[in-house]
């Protein structure tokens, strides 16, 4: 990445942490195929085991980690694989969700995006994300914990930042905390809530395990610090600035990640802005990266209520462990001067 350019796009992916790059560097000199049974590969198997551990403590979690090639394998497992009278889901839900749910029941959200839950027959499985992917908005996940009740989270963008929630089945993705891309894992609690498949991974993940990013997703976990509070203070300071240039901020007033935030600029359209912000050296994003290719209009923001015209003049800013005030100061600068040209 130039070094004059600016990344304000990490809820697509972040930069990996450098104890995570030296984890990796150091798998890859000497890692052998866990499953093989001669002496290189039972170590391979120990230095495999070691990092689940690991994982599994550095989030808290007491049940199962089986590891996947990212959040979305594991959302698919997890889902085309419940046993399940049925599945609920919600109409906010990122695509990888989505595409694996066609015939679930979509449920209600409220004007910010938080999901309504009604009374569910048992043995429902509810899926539902911890925070959102295009507004940051954290969802109330305690009201979900019923008797009688499965609930899968998608943790692709909390997990590494905030506490899991209590939950049946978990999805994570290391590129998201500053681990590699191609790399996550399905959380479960009871390996009997889901189908196996054969294969790796008891049984449930066919495929050697890709042991090289998983030391670095190990050290990634644990080497993240509490960045929260800083990116808390960035981003008001940031929905200060939109709002006085005239902006508008997407669930404003909901509970949301400090990390993300989506921002409307009356009069031009989400295309013009992102070519516009390219060009000044600012990466943002429209919505989710899996999508944004297209630049199609937003479901997030469409479940919200939002029409597509507005809905097309949202752009999505996300910070990192190393945003600065002058990384803020900078995109304000330039969004107040593209706002100004807009309005005229």
């Amino acid at each position: 990445m130039a070094a004059d350019r600016l990344y304000l796009d990490h809820a697509a992916t972040t930069p990996m942490l450098p104890q995570a790059q030296a984890a990796m560097v150091a798998a890859m000199a000497g890692w052998a195929n866990p499953s093989s049974p001669h002496s290189d590969g039972r170590a391979a198997r120990a230095m495999l085991e070691d990092a689940r551990r690991r994982i599994a403590a550095a989030l808290g979690w007491n049940g199962h980690v089986l590891f996947t090639s990212g959040a979305s394998e594991a959302i698919a497992i997890a889902l085309t694989r419940a046993k399940a009278a049925r599945i609920v889901t919600s109409p906010v839900e990122h695509d990888a969700v989505l595409r694996v749910t066609k015939e679930a029941e979509r449920l209600v959200v409220d004007g910010d995006g938080r999901v309504l839950l009604p009374e569910l027959a048992a043995g429902s499985l509810v899926a539902i994300q911890h925070v959102n992917n295009e507004t940051g908005v954290i969802q109330p996940l305690a009201d979900f914990r019923r008797a009688g009740l499965l609930l899968f989270v998608d943790c692709a963008q909390s997990a590494g930042k905030l506490a899991l929630p209590e939950a049946d089945m978990i999805a994570i993705s290391a590129h998201k905390f500053g681990g590699p891309p191609g790399i996550g894992a399905l959380l479960i609690r009871d390996l009997a809530l889901v189908e196996p498949s054969g294969g790796q991974e008891q049984g449930y993940r066919a495929g050697t395990e890709n042991l090289p990013a998983i030391m670095a997703m190990a050290a990634a976990l644990e080497g993240r610090g509490d960045w929260l509070p800083v990116a808390a203070a960035l981003r008001a300071r940031l929905d200060a600035g939109i709002e006085a240039a005239g902006g508008q901020i997407v669930a404003r007033d909901a509970p949301r990640l400090p990390a993300i935030a989506s921002y409307r600029m009356p009069g031009l359209s989400a295309r013009a802005q992102l070519i516009q912000f390219d060009l000044a050296g600012i990466s943002v994003s429209a919505g989710s990266a899996c999508s944004s290719g297209s630049l199609k209009t937003s479901h997030v923001l469409g479940a919200m209520g939002w029409d597509a015209a507005a809905a097309g003049e949202v752009v999505r800013v996300s910070f990192g462990p190393q945003t600065s005030v002058a990384d803020v100061d900078r995109f304000l600068a330039t969004w107040t001067a593209m706002a100004e040209r807009a309005s005229r």
